[in-house]
This record gives structure tokens, C-alpha cells and sequence, in this order.
């Protein structure tokens, strides 16, 4: 018996355009259910969108159990709903009734691996499995209440609260979805999940609050992980310039920096993180601005970054896990694989986009992407 999970990613955002590959705690939105479905027992993953930009972005996670499904433009509407796609792919791909079906939403990006598999346990004893959280909110309607009552109001901490859809996943059968039409049916079971889970991201508010949240709850031991940093380091074209090289009519070169990215080398130097750039070029240029940064470190001609930056941790004796390194391109990969913070620009290749948990940032190389590594540290 397969178990299949869905995730509908169309283009179309109104309130939040391309949100399902925009910048979310460093990766796009979608990659975080994508990482931890990869993780679960789930069998394969389908990303359904009607988007040649979510597709690539996708691919570059290289998730192994990743598939891509070119939606029908008919149910990639703004009327559209969610049962109209996943009806579609069911009569598409000839899915057996005995499969199970696992509708997972992107704006609901805090559902672990264990949230998953938990569903899929719950689901052997019944019809239909739903992911809910509980609020302790009082409701109302017409002047009346819904939940409690007015005349004996209970504590926060006595109140047992009311279940709400928090939209992170659905369970069914194939079978029961086709006959149905909706995507859970019969007897209904309920995963509680944390209650900081009720937060889905629909509107530019909701981004900012989620952020928030993800940071506290789900990445908490991650972010608070940067206080072991000791060197970064920066690749420089691509990174510290946009790779563009140009020329006057005399043939001399020059290249753009971002004077953005200079401050923030500063501002970790000032917490007493030692900071550098590693390049393969032998570039003049490249020096001077090293120079002029007052860079603790500068590598140039570099051919094994990974070596230079093992020796220099035996050096500083520290470990390479204590090393935070951004850069764009292929030749940056063996370093990247190994440091404890990697970090790549929004424009990097393919190759390096897919290293498995290297941060997406947001900004092109060039256009302040140091600095938003560092603020992203820093904070």
C-alpha cells in the first residue's frame, strides 16, 4: 500500500506573490515540509504547481522522493479549490484505491517528520485523519458564546479549549477522496498538534508572525547554534559581486561591490568573529578590497578551499564546524558540504542550492547577500 503526499504550489499568490519559493527563515517556504517529508514514512512526494519557477526551485533540493506534477491551468485558479487538483492528479497518475493520500499545505511550514508519521499511525484506525491544535480562545457569534459560559468563566489554565484546523495536513484513502469528493470523510481522527501550529501564512502579517515563531519553536536549536561561529568566510564572485566582470576601453577590469556587505564583516568582527574571503582568482582588485575591509583573512588562488580552511581551523584551533561560509558556484562545494553555517546566494547554481541543509538566502550575490547572512547571525 503506497502512501502518497501531496503539496498544491500554484503561482498565483495575490496577498503574498510567489510565496511558496519566497525566503522563509533562510530557504523558500516549501522546502521546510519537503525536508521533513523526505524524512517520514511517506513513500513519495508530489509537488503539484503550474509554476516553471517553483519547479526548478524544487528540483534543486534534490529530494529523492520528490516528483513534480504539471497542474491543469483550469485548477490553478483563484476560484479553484484544493479538491480540484488533488482529483486531478488522482485521475492522472491511476492511483490504486487502497493507496493512502496525504494532502500537506506549504503555509503550514512548522509540521515535523514526527507530526507525519504520527498521522499516518493514527490513520490505521481510522477513515480520515486530521491535524488540529487547540485554542483557548472564547468565541462568539450573534451575541452569544460558543464555547463557554459567561456566567462561570474558567481560567485560562482550566479551560480545555476548543480544536481548530491548523491546515497542515489531511489523510484519506484514494478511494474515500474519490467518492467523496473532499478530502477527509467518515470517521475522523485528530492529531493535536502544538498549539504555536495555528499560525498558517496567508497574509504579509502572518509572514512576519510565523518567522517569529519558526525561529522559536522549530529552529530554535539551530539559530542558537550561530553563537559558535568563530571565522566566516565569503566566496567573491557571485557572492561579494553580482560575477559580472567589466571592462573599460583600455581593457582595464573592474568589478561591483556592495559597500553593505563590507559593514557586515564589521559588525561581526565587533562580536570577535574573525572574518575572511576565499577565492580562486589571483585578482589585484580583489586585494585591495580585502585590504581596504581590514579582513582578518584573504585567500586568493585558492584551488582546494576545503584544504586552505582545514588548515586554517588547525591554526585557530577550532573545529571546521565552527567555520560559516556563502558561496555560489561549484567550486565552492567541497567547502560548503563540510562547515558548520553554509549559506549560498538566491542566484546560486543548482549544485550547490541542493546541499543538504545549506541556507537559501534571499538576495542575489552582489546585492547585500553577506549582510543578510550576517543580520540572519546576528539576530
Amino acid at each position: 500500500m503506497s502512501i502518497i503526499a501531496f503539496i498544491p504550489a500554484r503561482k498565483g499568490s495575490k496577498s503574498i506573490p510567489e510565496k511558496n519559493i519566497k525566503s522563509f527563515c533562510g530557504k523558500p517556504l516549501v522546502y521546510w515540509n519537503l525536508q521533513s517529508l523526505q524524512n517520514s514514512n511517506i513513500d513519495e512526494i508530489i509537488v503539484a504547481t503550474d509554476s516553471d519557477e517553483i519547479k526548478e526551485v524544487v528540483k534543486s533540493f534534490r529530494f529523492s522522493k520528490v516528483k513534480i506534477y504539471d497542474r491543469k491551468d483550469e485548477n490553478a485558479e483563484d476560484t479553484s479549490s484544493t479538491e480540484s487538483v488533488m482529483l486531478e492528479y488522482i485521475s492522472y497518475s491511476n492511483l490504486s484505491d487502497s493507496a493512502i493520500f496525504m494532502l500537506v499545505q506549504a503555509t503550514s511550514p512548522f509540521t515535523q517528520t514526527k507530526h507525519f508519521n504520527e498521522g499516518l499511525n493514527l490513520f490505521l484506525k481510522h477513515d480520515s485523519v486530521l491535524s488540529c491544535c487547540e485554542s483557548k480562545r472564547f468565541y462568539w457569534k450573534d451575541g452569544k458564546p460558543l464555547n463557554y459560559d459567561i456566567y462561570n468563566r474558567p481560567r485560562r489554565q482550566d479551560f480545555e479549549g476548543t480544536l481548530v484546523e491548523n491546515g497542515a495536513f489531511y489523510i484519506s484513502s484514494v478511494k474515500d477522496i474519490k467518492e467523496s469528493q473532499n478530502r477527509i470523510s467518515g470517521d475522523i481522527g485528530i492529531l493535536q498538534m502544538p498549539e504555536y501550529t495555528f499560525r498558517e501564512i496567508d497574509e504579509p502579517e502572518d509572514w512576519l508572525i510565523a518567522e517569529s515563531i519558526m525561529k522559536q519553536f522549530v529552529l530554535k536549536k539551530t539559530t542558537s547554534d550561530f553563537s559558535k561561529i568563530k571565522i566566516f568566510l565569503s566566496d567573491v564572485d557571485g557572492v561579494l559581486t553580482d560575477a559580472g566582470m567589466y571592462y573599460t576601453e583600455t581593457g582595464d577590469e573592474f568589478k561591483k561591490f556592495c559597500t553593505y556587505d563590507g559593514m557586515g564583516f564589521q559588525l561581526l568582527q565587533k562580536t570577535g568573529i574573525k572574518v575572511g574571503i576565499l577565492t580562486s582568482e589571483e585578482r589585484d582588485l580583489n586585494r585591495r578590497r580585502a585590504r581596504k575591509l581590514g579582513l582578518d583573512f584573504d585567500f586568493h588562488g585558492a584551488k582546494d578551499k576545503l584544504e586552505i580552511v582545514k588548515d586554517l581551523c588547525k591554526e585557530e584551533n577550532i573545529t571546521i564546524d565552527e567555520v560559516a561560509y556563502i558561496g555560489d558556484d561549484v567550486n565552492c562545494f567541497g567547502l560548503l558540504s563540510h562547515v558548520g553555517f553554509a549559506a549560498c546566494p538566491n542566484n546560486a547554481v543548482p549544485e550547490i542550492k541542493a546541499i543538504p541543509n545549506i541556507m537559501h538566502l534571499q538576495r542575489n550575490g552582489g546585492d547585500g547577500v553577506v549582510r543578510e547572512f550576517v543580520e540572519l547571525i546576528l539576530s
